[in-house]
């Protein structure tokens, strides 16, 4: 071998290591597999926003690689291959926030549907064994409560995939932030009326992307994302990510919105 090559292979190993090495040193990651209740909106369709987007704002450590899409189920985010994607960039000590469940209810949408106790269970299976298999830890979450009340007290639309995600965290030792359960009691103590102002509820004008108006009581503007995103900051401490949790939450308890989805 001439000497060029033998400093060229030299070079090419040395930055391999290189690159191997940063990727082992780099921060923990949280990645959030999801919908459109946690997704990450750009500008043009603020106040919309999903909880995705500011659950680093209280993180420390750590950083969240928001992988959650609108319309997506278990189902489709396997099929489409975003799964595949996500296992990609996994590697040891990171996390896996799981939260599915409003399009896997989806039965007039077959490309979405997942039955709760067959389809919807087995790609649960499917995404621990994964995650674990990669050194990472699972994180399941029920599906988030919407601005849905019945005799005056907020209800579950999707009370049979929370059951099925309960039942596998406790049958399967997997963490579990009982988001259904916590954003139900937030907006009992918030009421029916003053909970609008945390979905997409604006007169004709008042928000760009409905110059007619909207009302959407699944959706969060950004005061209602950043709550629930306190909320699962708050159900993350009881996991084995909580080291990377602040105890510090002004900015998502803020009661005025501040324009954009700035963490300030």
């Amino acid at each position: 071998m001439t000497m060029g090559k033998r400093m060229a292979v030299l070079l090419a190993l040395a930055t391999g290591l290189g690159t191997a090495q940063a990727q082992e040193t780099r921060e923990p990651v949280l990645f959030i597999a999801s919908d459109s209740t946690a997704q990450d909106y750009n500008q043009e369709r603020y106040p919309q926003a999903g909880w995705g987007s500011f659950l680093g704002c209280v993180l420390t450590g750590a950083q969240v690689d928001n992988r959650a899409i609108g319309g997506r189920s278990t189902r489709t985010f396997v099929s489409e291959g975003r799964w595949n994607r996500l296992l990609a960039d996994l590697r040891p000590g990171d996390g896996v926030l799981i939260q599915f469940g409003h399009n896997d209810a989806s039965d007039n949408k077959p490309e979405r549907f997942a039955d709760a106790e067959t389809t919807y269970r087995q790609f649960l299976v499917s995404f621990i064994a994964d995650v674990r298999a990669a050194g990472a830890t699972p994180v399941l979450l029920t599906p988030v409560a919407r601005r849905s009340f019945e005799n005056g007290q907020a209800k579950a639309d999707f009370p049979t995939y929370s059951a099925v995600v309960r039942q596998l965290a406790e049958a399967r030792g997997v963490p579990l932030v009982d988001l259904e359960r916590a954003s139900r009691t937030m907006l009992d103590q918030v009421g029916y009326d003053a909970a609008a102002a945390l979905y997409l509820h604006y007169a004709p004008g008042e928000a760009a992307p409905w110059p007619e108006g909207v009302s959407d009581d699944t959706h969060f503007s950004e005061l209602g994302a950043r709550r629930i995103a306190n909320l699962v900051a708050d159900g993350l401490q009881a996991t084995p990510l909580a080291p990377y949790v602040s105890a510090v939450r002004a900015d998502l308890m803020r009661e005025t919105p501040l324009g954009s989805s700035a963490c300030r």
